[in-house]
């Protein structure tokens, strides 16, 4: 088999369980569109809340010590104790559920029936008070997040692949085990959206906040509801992106690279999220391949550029747009003429 058919083979893998990793973030916004109808922008900051969080509780640190130590002229650091990684996630978890209690008292219940550009210019401002919360809680430093999830090689896929090929894949443990989560989450919110009392609340809250109201929804409960699972999937894509590049404020912008993914599966399907993530990854990786070839982009244009993987999801959510607008799953929007 010639060299770069295998070379495009790995490279397709590799942006198979790259997209994988964006429809981890993906599937929280469509959670809260499902939900309320607007694009929840602060996203990718819970993510980067969670992670923060989960840091911080795994390690014993002190939250607001940089403050405390200021006001009080105290040093202190951590409790001197760490959990175990099981243990922080759970404690993480209720973190963010206790924090969607607080957003729906403190922001939404006062959000009832506004027009959608109100609840997210909400999100925006939501974005930056979380953001900067996580950095007087536990500090800007970059942490290391490590809770147990194995990282490197695949021995066991390099050993096949050049079985067979003669030629080993490189490919990463920490993908594939977010592959295998992915699978399982896509799968319990597809069930828990089709066929629970819930689920089938939280798509009539969206369509429209009074007539739910009038059949006795409780909006509140949904929006509590809804922002919990929200942040239990970011707080699951917090540990990936942490653990595969280190716990950090620029974390937060993988949320922009969950934009074409909704553009291309839709905002409103749980598994065209996974869909758009697979096809921006795959996409991604391999016109960056072709383009930076000098045997296939050279040979084929005459020309090669880099560093296309920043740039070429959005153009192609930009052409799909063209074509579909409402995404490959996305609810066909049918008005009267």
């Amino acid at each position: 088999m010639p060299d770069q058919v295998l070379y495009a083979m790995e490279v397709t893998l590799n942006g198979l369980m790259t997209g994988v990793m964006y429809s981890l973030v993906a599937l929280g916004f469509v959670l809260i569109f499902k939900a309320s109808g607007v694009f929840n922008y602060a996203q990718g900051v819970l993510a980067l809340f969670a992670a923060l969080t989960l840091v911080g509780l795994q390690n014993g640190q002190v939250p607001f010590a940089h403050v405390i130590n200021a006001t009080l002229g105290t040093n202190l650091s951590t409790f001197g104790w760490q959990l175990p990684a099981l243990l922080a996630i759970l404690l993480t978890a209720g973190v963010m559920v206790v924090l969607a209690i607080i957003i729906e008292r403190l922001v939404l219940k006062h959000l009832v029936s506004q027009a959608p550009i109100i609840l997210f210019m909400a999100t925006i401002g939501l974005a930056y008070f979380l953001e900067g919360l996580g950095d007087v809680m536990w500090g800007a430093d970059i942490k290391k997040l490590d809770v147990g999830l194995p990282q490197g090689i695949s021995d066991t896929i390099e050993r096949v692949t050049d079985g067979w090929f003669g030629y080993g894949f490189f490919i990463d443990n920490l993908d594939i085990v977010a592959t295998v989560v992915a699978v399982l989450l896509v799968a319990a919110l597809t069930i828990f959206s089709q066929y629970s009392k819930q689920g089938r609340a939280l798509r009539a809250v969206a369509d429209d906040h009074q007539a739910a109201l009038s059949v006795g929804i409780s909006l509140r409960f949904i929006w509590v509801l809804v922002w919990s699972i929200a942040g239990f999937v970011a707080l699951v894509a917090g540990i990936m992106w942490g653990t595969k590049s280190g716990v950090q404020f620029s974390l937060s912008l993988i949320a922009l690279k969950a934009l074409p993914v909704l553009m291309l599966g839709g905002f409103t399907s749980i598994p065209g999220a996974i869909i758009g993530g697979l096809i921006i990854g795959v996409g991604e990786k391999l016109f960056e391949f072709i383009m930076s070839s000098p045997d296939l982009g050279g040979a084929w244009f005459g020309f090669t550029i880099g560093a296309t993987e920043n740039w070429f999801a959005y153009v192609l959510a930009l052409l799909f747009l063209v074509f579909r607008p409402q995404g490959l799953f996305g609810e066909k929007i049918i008005e009267r003429v």
